[in-house]
């Protein structure tokens, strides 16, 4: 079986997803990353919008009729701070100014039926110093993701983190498999599976370098209850998933920060490396074992936080979550 790479919604993604991933490659190896705050006091970076940008354009092209829901607002590009970044999209995509934030601008919808949704920077923090990130579009029809794709510029052929990695692009279609190939060139793509651990000792956790949506200590006693000695992954972004599909690890949690109880996920945030984790033969949950529903509007409101495994570690990780408390009252 090989993927099947001619139908018009995957190759779109991939393209889509491989020319915002080289662009961000391309400003930040000259050293653009100039950002401004967003409310919630992130960074924003000229990748964050060039990424959005080249969605909204592609999506201009070829499939005009449909949905784009995405996280950056123009808005913050009419402010006399975001000037000089609108004028370096300009630059990077060659059209003027309201054309670049006509295409961003698509990314504001609402959710429909079937919606497009995209982080065009997952990991912005990890992208602005020089670690994991990752581009991510996923196709989404009645609640549920139908098709995603990731692209790692950060990760190696085997989809690990390595020093000057070729990058990875990761595509995986429902009831098809999740595949990988390079970011750039002709490779070939290859079928990827989950790590067969079924023993919490042997089970690595993906851990975060960012801990502003999660509880750490929390995490390090479900470590505890499962067993786990080995050493865990830090790593930002959904490049996370990747690593999980490909074997290189076992488990990830996303439990709700003290500092946030009511935190719930974006959908842009979870979308395509839900799908890329479970055609790899893993399985996601929110921290009640419930599926994740894509169908609430722009976050996942019917679901709190996230558990995420090679699938045969799933039920003790789920059960693990709530001898220690980990899971949220309704």
């Amino acid at each position: 079986m090989t993927l099947n790479t001619n139908t018009p919604e995957l190759r779109f993604a991939l393209d889509v997803v491989r020319q915002a991933a080289l662009l961000a490659r391309r400003i930040r190896s000259e050293m653009a990353v100039e950002g401004i705050a967003k409310s919630d006091l992130s960074p924003v970076t000229v990748a964050d919008f060039a990424g959005q940008a080249v969605a909204g354009r592609a999506l201009e092209q070829a499939f005009p009729a449909e949905t784009l829901v995405a996280e950056e607002k123009v808005d913050a590009l009419k402010t006399d701070e975001g000037r000089p970044i609108l004028d370096l999209l300009v630059g990077h995509l060659g059209a003027d100014a309201e054309t670049v934030c006509r295409w961003i601008d698509r990314g504001a919808a609402e959710p429909g039926r079937r919606f497009w949704t995209l982080d065009p920077i997952d990991g912005t923090k990890g992208y602005l110093r020089g670690d994991q990130y990752a581009v991510a579009l996923a196709l989404i029809e009645d609640g549920a993701v139908r098709l995603g794709v990731l692209g790692c510029p950060g990760l190696g052929a085997d989809c690990r983190p390595a020093e000057g990695a070729c990058g990875m692009v990761l595509a995986a279609v429902r009831g098809e498999g999740t595949w990988a190939a390079p970011l750039e060139g002709d490779g070939g793509f290859r079928r990827l599976q989950v790590s067969a651990c079924a023993d919490g000792k042997g089970a690595r956790l993906m851990r975060s370098f960012e801990a502003g949506h999660t509880d750490a200590g929390l995490i390090e006693d479900v470590a505890a209850t499962l067993g786990v000695e080995a050493a865990p992954v830090r790593m930002d972004s959904q490049a996370k998933y990747a690593v999980l599909a490909a074997g290189g690890g076992e488990l990830l949690f996303r439990l709700l920060s003290p500092k946030r109880p009511d935190y719930r996920e974006c959908i842009w945030d979870q979308a395509a490396g839900s799908i890329v984790l479970e055609e790899a033969g893993g399985r996601i949950t929110d921290l009640a074992g419930r599926p994740l529903d894509f169908g609430t509007g722009r976050r996942l409101e019917r679901n709190r936080g996230v558990c995420a495994s090679n699938g045969a570690l799933h039920e003790a990780a789920l059960a693990a979550l709530r001898q220690v408390g980990a899971v949220p009252a309704d």
